[in-house]
């Protein structure tokens, strides 16, 4: 997004500014006056503005909405599971044990809630060198598919650390990313989706 982004606004309420290939994006940041102020909100309050971004913001009508939360069981994922209609959950994982554990927690708080879980994804999977092609798991081997066999969700695939993504996210430039290993993972998604709870959000 360029600098300044801000919400636009419609008759039927506040619109949310759009990339350059059209995906539309709503973040607490875009209502900061400036973009390194910190947002030091307690739970009531997080969940106040995650109710808010879906209910106050014309999303229109989309293919997916996809709501990104920070790791773990915070107030954060519990207001989105009893809030808003969703179709299921993707888990991202790492190889790192400590990773396992806090997915598998909130596999546990998905079935709780009688949320779907679509499938789980590690993430930082492993580096590939560019000269040789050689793999290297940085954070040692991986236990994804351990991991989804144990909490009874299908495994969707490996994603490596890919450093052309940092320079294309700072550069604003992400759309441009080619993203080979991720087309079969959208793929595979999109076919485990069940059908959209409602065609136009506002």
């Amino acid at each position: 997004f360029p600098d300044g982004a801000r919400l636009g606004m419609s008759p039927l309420g506040p619109t949310p500014p759009q990339s350059k290939s059209g995906i539309r994006v709503m973040s607490v940041n875009l209502l900061l006056e400036q973009e390194d102020m910190a947002v030091i909100w307690r739970g009531p309050l997080v969940s106040g503005a995650i109710k808010q971004f879906w209910g106050d913001i014309f999303w229109g009508t989309l293919d997916y909405l996809v709501v990104d939360l920070p790791p773990g069981t915070s107030d954060a994922s519990l207001t989105v599971m009893q809030s808003l209609p969703m179709s299921g959950i993707v888990l991202v994982s790492s190889p790192q044990d400590l990773a396992g554990m806090v997915v598998r927690k909130a596999a546990n708080m998905a079935q709780q809630m009688q949320t779907p879980i679509l499938g789980l994804i590690e993430n930082m999977s492993y580096f590939e060198c560019p000269d040789t092609g050689k793999r290297y798991e940085l954070f040692g081997p991986s236990h994804a598919e351990e991991t989804a066999q144990r909490i009874g969700t299908p495994f969707l695939g490996r994603l490596p650390i890919d450093p052309e993504i940092a320079k294309l996210c700072d550069a604003g430039r992400i759309e441009e990313y080619q993203g080979e290993l991720f087309a079969p993972i959208a793929q595979d998604l999109a076919q485990r989706t069940p059908q959209a709870q409602t065609s136009t959000f506002m």
